[in-house]
């Protein structure tokens, strides 16, 4: 008998489960203590990836790479600069008359808010008693402590703020570089794999920035006009607020309704405040089943229940800065997942 008819064939070993948990947390413990330096290059990714089209026109041009970067930041913090000068007096006027907003609505909450504190009386009355008369605290954490976790000081803010310029600005120098530099560390047979990746990757998050740009600009304008159509107060100012933070996943349709019936409140009629509701309801509607699908559909197909989670899981671990960054995340581990063979099952799963 032939020898090499008795060799059994070897099996690749196969992973413990406990492994993969082991890497899975030491990633979100990664993601968790490092979420200054990862939020920062994040939002330096995506800022680099929404200038990138002007970077190309301007070498288009024959103005060298480096000039059209800089260009282009400036460019960037103009515009930023002059939609603050613009909305400034607005802004101003606004939180001017806001302690007479306040008053408005604390005279709306209080009878509210006494009804709730005598069914509390009521519930510490039918509650046993304490015989030792020991003080509990408990400290109770909310939203708003979810949602400025790791926000620090301003100072702090403002330093990690200040990275930001910079590395949009060298990941747009180098970007060619970085890519290709990053290609290579895989292993030759993978490089082609690792390219395309890359390069869908960076299509997604241009769309999601263009995209979610666009639709927040057109949901402003349309805004503007409705309010000042039915005379909320600063209206200016309140319909470029509520459109942009329409585009808040999931609580979009919550906080852009604030700002309009916060204004309305003593200046409009209750018909009036519920067609202004209506209204702000319909165009989120709208942007999320028409304009989303027109315009990031084609790059950012996730399932609602991924999204969800997404928020839900980036939300807990980074707060507001999570929420923002949650889908572009999920949309670029889903294409990851797209191309590797062992994670296709989990592309499946995120997908719509």
């Amino acid at each position: 008998m032939d020898l090499a008819e008795t060799e059994t064939p070897q099996r690749a070993p196969e992973r413990h489960w406990s492994l993969t948990l082991l890497g899975i947390g030491l990633i979100i413990a990664f993601a968790y203590y490092g979420e200054s330096v990862l939020s920062v290059l994040f939002f330096s990714i995506l800022l680099s990836f929404m200038l990138s089209p002007l970077v190309q026109a301007g070498e288009y041009l024959h103005i060298p790479r480096g000039l059209a970067a800089l260009l282009s930041l400036l460019v960037f913090v103009g515009v930023i600069y002059g939609v603050s000068l613009a909305s400034y007096n607005e802004a101003i006027s606004f939180a001017d008359n806001l302690p007479q907003y306040s008053k408005k609505i604390r005279t709306i909450i209080e009878p509210l808010q006494k009804k709730a504190e005598n069914l509390e009386k009521t519930g510490e009355d039918v509650s046993s008693p304490n015989p030792t008369n020991v003080v509990r605290v408990r400290q109770v954490t909310g939203w708003g402590d979810m949602l400025t976790h790791g926000a620090g000081t301003l100072t702090d803010m403002f330093l990690l703020a200040s990275f930001v310029p910079f590395l949009t600005y060298f990941l747009l120098t180098w970007q060619s570089h970085a890519r290709s530099a990053t290609v290579m560390l895989f292993p030759l047979h993978h490089r082609h794999t690792a390219f395309v990746t890359l390069g869908l990757i960076g299509k997604m998050l241009q769309s999601f920035i263009v995209g979610n740009l666009l639709i927040g600009l057109l949901i402003s304008a349309v805004s503007v006009a409705a309010f000042g159509l039915l005379h909320v107060p600063f209206f200016y100012f309140i319909g470029f607020l509520s459109g942009f933070l329409s585009l808040v996943p999931y609580l979009g349709i919550v906080l852009a309704t604030l700002p309009p019936i916060l204004v309305g409140f003593g200046q409009l009629e209750v018909p009036e405040l519920l067609v202004v509701l209506g209204f702000v309801v319909a165009m989120h509607l709208v942007a999320l089943n028409v304009l989303y699908p027109k315009l990031l559909g084609s790059r950012l197909r996730i399932n609602p229940l991924a999204v969800t989670l997404a928020l839900l899981f980036w939300g807990t671990v980074w707060g507001a800065v999570g929420l923002l960054l949650a889908i572009p995340i999920t949309g670029a581990l889903k294409i990851i997942c797209d191309h590797v063979e062992t994670l296709k099952p989990y592309a499946d799963w995120l997908g719509e």
